[in-house]
């Protein structure tokens, strides 16, 4: 007579590689019901030949196959599913690989978006910058100009010649900016001033007066590249940062001058720098 082995759940588990849980819902689900059951102590016992059909069970939800299917087949003691039954499971397999395409798809368009969002939220943070300002002694001209195109011709014809003449020095690498005092838009007559540090005081005349500009603690910062008509474009960034951020406005916007008609002949390559003062 053959020596029977039988192996309580705990051990059986162990050499199957599956939880005693998972063995307790095939039990349940009356796919993989126990060999013998001890009346006495409720004790679970599996033979060698539940081994083999536990692998059935893997290999068939490894090819897509549910438990009830698996059950049926059981029970139809087939033990292997028809090639109907395969050919269903090929066709039910592209239907889900197109889904888990089209799912993919969707992921990644996701990630690029995301990825989109965050490089203009860098981007964003890159194009703003605060900072303060120290107090400083300005040459200033305050005058009314038909159009911003004016502006450099003023500088470089009016200022600038008025400037030397009184021996204004500057100090490196150099600060000038303007101020609107227009109380609302007006496409002529622009009352715009113009200040450039400058090293000292002088004598105010008709042309330039100087004065003495207080620091200002924090102030927004953010270029603009471009002629002077569109500062709107860089205004409306600026003011929509300073409320997404919290901040308050404290005085009027400043643009100061870096690259200009002075030293460049394509207004697109004007660079200026938009100051607001906040809190």
């Amino acid at each position: 007579m053959s020596y029977k082995i039988k192996l309580k759940i705990g051990e059986f588990s162990r050499l199957m590689q599956v939880t005693v849980k998972t063995l307790r819902h095939y039990e349940q689900k009356g796919l993989l019901i126990p060999d013998e059951v001890d009346e006495w102590t409720g004790y679970r016992y599996y033979s060698i030949a539940q081994m083999q059909k536990l692998n059935s069970i893997r290999q068939l939800q490894q090819l897509g196959f549910t438990l009830d299917e698996i059950k049926d087949l059981f029970d139809d003691e087939s033990h292997f599913p028809s090639v109907e039954q395969l050919t269903d499971k090929i066709e039910e397999t592209k239907r889900q690989l197109k889904l888990l395409t089209t799912r993919r798809n969707q992921l990644q368009e996701w990630i690029d978006s995301r990825k989109k969002i965050k490089k203009m939220e860098n981007k964003k943070k890159e194009k703003f910058s605060i900072e303060s300002l120290p107090e400083m002694i300005v040459a200033s001209h305050r005058g009314i100009i038909s159009n911003y195109s004016e502006l450099g011709k003023l500088c470089c014809n009016v200022i600038g010649p008025e400037m030397l003449r009184l021996g204004c020095k500057c100090p490196l690498p150099g600060y000038c900016f303007t101020i609107e005092h227009n109380e609302e838009y007006t496409p002529t007559d622009i009352d715009i001033e113009y200040c450039e540090q400058i090293e000292e005081m002088g004598t105010d005349n008709s042309i330039i007066q100087f004065k003495k500009l207080p620091a200002i603690p924090k102030v927004l910062c953010m270029k603009h590249y471009g002629p002077y008509e569109r500062f709107y474009e860089s205004f409306t960034e600026a003011f929509s940062y300073i409320e997404e951020q919290g901040y308050k406005v404290t005085d009027k916007a400043r643009a100061s001058y870096i690259d200009g008609i002075w030293n460049q002949e394509d207004p697109e390559k004007w660079l200026s720098i938009i100051q607001i003062p906040i809190e």
